[in-house]
């Protein structure tokens, strides 16, 4: 019989397939809905915006080279949506896997410029999930590019993480009726560090951003601040998922983008009956001191967020981010009706709408184009 490592890999690339699949037919359904509302003559007129302009003479024309680290469990996929976005309406090459990578650049090994569809070098745009590696993204993409990632709450994200990849991470497979309080009562009982898909079960923002998951910080101050320094140094940017419309606000001042560059619909996003409605103190407070160098690093770059808001004008920051809300919804009703809610993938009738589903546990929602496919004239 084929062993479990054996039968996860083959579950793994039949995953991938199925998800880049309809990854590509959701993006470009929505992107397609999205990007006709930018012909709308309402929509330049969506966002007079109240907070002063960047005070730069002459002013910064859009800027055009992004790469965006896309994080686990952290809004990514809504951020990549709005970067091909504006790929596809300033005509962008965007960075694809090669492939042999499947929908991403040969996660979970360290990024290598090789791992680039040759037809997508040199990209202008880079945000599928890839493990960072400063030296081979900086051989791949133009002097003057942009970098920018996003960070979640640890133990929400954690939440998250076991219940999206509980099939197919090994360590959450080992714990008795898949409870997340069972593992961290005792994640020692079911983590191996080293194995397929580990990453999932431990520090997986580290991880992701090219760190080693397995320190403590507590054990080595030194190294968290090595890595934070690391961060720092390349990425200009570093969201929040918590405070997701004032990242935009952020990032689209940084790029010199419009509001309405920034605009989006979210994606990939668990149903209620899929996720705890609220985690519990002390099982958020395990799920913490399980992922420490995500917490700390959560911590650090939750902080220099608020710096960098307040920086900005606190006030004039709030006012954008509440604008993009309003406009968000008046959008959203014209793509998907006067309703336009977050459906089960089984209500949607729009194939090409439905999202991917990790497991038959989790239910990922989306929306449905008013008629069952035909939107609005």
């Amino acid at each position: 019989m084929p062993s479990i490592l054996q039968r996860l890999q083959q579950a793994t690339k039949t995953m991938s397939r199925r998800k880049i699949l309809l990854l590509v037919l959701g993006c470009s359904t929505v992107s397609l809905l999205i990007h006709q509302g930018a012909q709308l003559s309402w929509y330049p007129k969506l966002f007079p915006l109240s907070c002063p302009p960047l005070r730069e003479t002459p002013p910064r024309p859009k800027h055009m080279t992004v790469a965006f680290l896309k994080t686990h469990k952290t809004a990514g996929t809504t951020v990549q949506n709005i970067l091909f976005r504006f790929a596809e309406r300033h005509n962008l090459t965007v960075a694809l896997p090669h492939p042999s990578c499947e929908h991403q650049f040969c996660y979970p090994r360290n990024f290598s410029a090789h791992f680039v569809h040759p037809a997508t070098r040199p990209p202008h745009v880079l945000a599928s999930h890839l493990r960072f590696d400063r030296a081979e993204l900086e051989r791949l993409m133009p002097p003057g590019t942009v970098y920018v990632t996003i960070l979640r709450e640890p133990a929400a994200m954690f939440e998250s993480l076991f219940s999206y990849y509980n099939q197919y991470c090994p360590a959450f497979r080992r714990v008795p009726n898949a409870s997340l309080e069972a593992f961290l009562r005792t994640p020692e009982a079911y983590y191996r560090a080293g194995e397929h898909f580990a990453m999932f079960a431990h520090n997986t923002l580290a991880y992701d951003l090219g760190g080693d998951n397995e320190r403590s910080p507590r054990d080595d101050a030194a190294y968290l601040a090595g890595l934070i320094r690391q961060v720092e140094e390349v990425f200009s940017l570093v969201m929040i998922a918590e405070y997701f419309d004032e990242s935009l606000v952020l990032l689209r001042r940084l790029l010199a983008w419009d509001l309405d560059d920034v605009l989006y619909a979210k994606l990939n996003a668990r149903a209620a009956s899929s996720r705890l409605a609220a985690i519990p103190e002390a099982l958020a407070r395990a799920a913490r001191a399980w992922n420490a160098l995500d917490a700390s690093l959560y911590d650090h770059f939750n902080a220099t967020f608020w710096r960098r808001v307040a920086h900005a004008g606190r006030a004039c920051v709030e006012r954008e981010a509440r604008e993009l809300r309003e406009a968000r919804q008046r959008l959203l009703r014209r793509c998907f009706g006067d309703d336009p809610v977050l459906r089960p993938a089984a209500q949607i009738r729009t194939k090409q709408l439905q999202p991917w589903q990790p497991s038959r546990k989790v239910d990922i929602m989306g929306y449905d184009l008013p008629g069952g496919g035909a939107g609005p004239a």
